[in-house]
């Protein structure tokens, strides 16, 4: 607790004025950063990790970032609410939309006679079209499930037990996620077959919501001192749940 600051007062989302947050575009910011890093750095390094009783096992680096976008999507929702979390979801979904495209454009400029790292430019940022797309379409509605069930467990729990919202909506969106992108971008896929696509997926599932788990602490610290220094605590009562709705 900040010494000389009380918690602040329930607000139901619609009461709330424009322009009245101190660090909504910081946070945004970090949300949409975490995504392009987890799509630029962690998408095509595959790692491995042992495991007691089964070995090493290999996962995609990219659990290293992406998981942190559903950590900072929960503190979006919970302190400022679904319709301006539902604003930071499409900032990212355009975000990674224009990443892709440029990546597209400037791996097939054609290189220079005296440059030669064409291929290993290729090999990072030439991504295959079915990947992203599938990448594209999980993550928006992951997205959208983890704030929209984190802003009904708000309103079920009346605000208390934080880590069950935080973690249980982690569950359905990763979990979301992880059913669209594995089938839809490796199902029939040379070298996966349906096991290996099962096994994976869930594996991923597993290990992302372990990540929210290991970062509950922080997620409560980061909760507490914003909804102190906005003075609110936002309770999604009357709002539009539509992923398409623009009005904050």
């Amino acid at each position: 607790m900040i010494e000389g600051e009380s918690r602040p007062a329930p607000v139901v989302a619609r009461e709330i004025e424009r322009g009245h947050f101190r660090y909504y575009d910081f946070v945004m910011a970090a949300f949409v950063a975490i995504l392009l890093l987890s799509n630029v750095l962690g998408a095509g390094k595959v790692a491995e990790v042992w495991l007691p009783g089964v070995g090493y096992w290999p996962f995609g680096a990219g659990i290293l970032f992406f998981p942190v976008s559903y950590v900072i999507g929960d503190v979006l929702t919970e302190v400022y609410g679904y319709a301006r979390a539902r604003r930071v979801i499409w900032a990212g979904t355009v975000a990674v939309l224009f990443m892709a495209l440029m990546s597209w454009v400037v791996v097939a400029l054609p290189p220079a006679p005296s440059w030669s790292n064409q291929h290993a430019y290729e090999t990072i940022f030439g991504q295959v079209p079915r990947i992203v797309f599938a990448s594209i379409c999980a993550f928006w509605v992951g997205e959208f499930v983890n704030s929209y069930v984190l802003a009904q467990m708000k309103l079920w729990t009346k605000g208390r037990m934080l880590w069950t919202r935080t973690i249980g909506s982690t569950v359905a969106g990763e979990g979301i996620d992880s059913l669209i992108f594995y089938p839809l971008a490796f199902l029939g896929a040379e070298g996966w077959t349906t096991a290996l696509v099962i096994q994976v997926l869930f594996t991923q599932w597993a290990l992302k919501v372990a990540w929210e788990v290991v970062l509950t602490p922080v997620t409560y610290v980061v909760v507490d001192f914003l909804k102190r220094r906005e003075g609110v605590d936002v309770y999604d009562e009357g709002t539009d749940f539509t992923p398409f709705a623009t009005r904050v």
